[in-house]
């Protein structure tokens, strides 16, 4: 063993020694720490084995526990992390913690319901909706027009996890527009803010700006990176700056995957292709065209087999072609005023329903045209 190496197991031994003794608390970080449940979830919802739900779920109810013991009023501390390197807009951690700490909670319950642990899950569900009540009484101003912090992150987070009355969604969203809009139509999210920022703006009826967040080329945003000869995300927006200089080299990776959370919302908004149903036993296609991207395709590899799809919008046209592995099934969402205007052959229709016509499908390739949807 060199001198470093030994050094620093010197060191680890010592904070051990000091943990047990209770001179050093373990610090338990909102957003990171959640990471427990957030995973396993995840991975369920990739591929619908409930076998990574029951090895965590004790850890989970652990990790709950722990963080109702250790908040004040259900409010989670100011400490930790926090959204990690986002760009001159530090959201409080207090608001980061307790948005994740009724996130997990209600996580909890899902997994509690699909493990059949009825009790647990009215548990969970009560302790979710405590904390989002404790949240909104602390950090959202009357009409929900502003959350502690009025920052990119604190929406996104407070709107995607449900953390806010059902009237202030609607200011929240347009908040958050207003603080895109202000840079100049940049994020300014770091590693926690930015996976929920584009699915949160195609929720909340923003797909126009989410499309324009995704196709920006300076920085801080994702084509800034491309344009610097990036074929990997970086930890940093600016792992190298525009003047062609680098960050700290004690802290700057060029292969960081927190901020390629994005290809998450590509699949499910470009290509189109979502779960409807853990594992993708039943898909949701449903492309969303904007922002001047008039064709695409896609494919995901689920453990039922390859979903495929492929579509152009061509003068008066939206083409779509979708591809369902034997044994599944997929619902199909297609542009359109009415289903009349679609043509297809062997979906069943099911429903209009935001701007689209809904159809049900089963495995094999379908095909459906319609007149092309209008431009952002």
């Amino acid at each position: 063993m060199d001198a470093g190496h030994a050094g620093r197991a010197v060191r680890r031994r010592r904070v051990r020694r000091r943990r047990a003794e209770g001179r050093v608390p373990r610090r338990r970080f909102g957003g990171w720490g959640d990471a427990g449940v957030t995973v396993p979830w995840n991975l369920y919802q990739a591929y619908g084995d409930r076998r990574v739900l029951e090895d965590n779920y004790a850890a989970m109810r652990k990790w709950i526990a722990y963080l109702e013991e250790h908040s004040d009023g259900l409010l989670r501390p100011a400490s930790g992390y926090g959204d990690w390197l986002n760009v001159d807009a530090e959201t409080p951690k207090d608001v980061i913690g307790t948005a994740y700490f009724a996130h997990s909670a209600a996580l909890v319950a899902e997994i509690a319901r699909v493990l059949g642990e009825t009790a647990d899950a009215e548990k969970y569900d009560d302790l979710a909706g405590r904390v989002r009540a404790a949240f909104a009484d602390a950090y959202v101003t009357e009409g929900g027009a502003r959350i502690k912090g009025d920052t990119q992150t604190a929406y996104a987070l407070a709107l995607s996890f449900g953390v806010l009355p059902a009237d202030a969604r609607r200011p929240a969203a347009d908040r958050l527009v207003e603080l895109i809009e202000a840079r100049d139509w940049h994020l300014s999210t770091g590693f926690l803010g930015t996976p929920e920022l584009l699915p949160v703006l195609t929720e909340t009826g923003h797909t126009d700006v989410a499309y324009r967040l995704l196709q920006q080329k300076t920085y801080p945003s994702w084509g800034y990176q491309i344009g610097k000869g990036a074929t990997t995300m970086w930890e940093h927006w600016d792992s190298i700056k525009p003047d062609g200089g680098f960050e700290d080299p004690a802290m700057n990776s060029f292969n960081h995957y927190a901020y390629g959370a994005v290809g998450e919302w590509m699949y499910a908004n470009i290509t189109g292709i979502a779960p409807a149903e853990p594992g993708y036993r039943r898909t949701t296609v449903r492309p969303r065209p904007g922002g001047g991207v008039d064709r695409a395709e896609g494919r995901y590899d689920s453990v039922y087999g390859p979903i495929e799809t492929k579509w152009s919008v061509r003068g008066d046209r939206f083409d779509l072609s979708v591809s369902v592995p034997v044994n599944t099934t997929a619902e199909v969402w297609v542009p359109a005023r009415s289903a009349s205007e679609v043509r297809q052959k062997g979906a069943r229709f099911l429903r209009m329903r935001d701007g689209a016509a809904v159809f049900a499908v089963g495995s094999g390739t379908h095909r459906f045209t319609a007149p092309a949807p209008p431009t952002d």
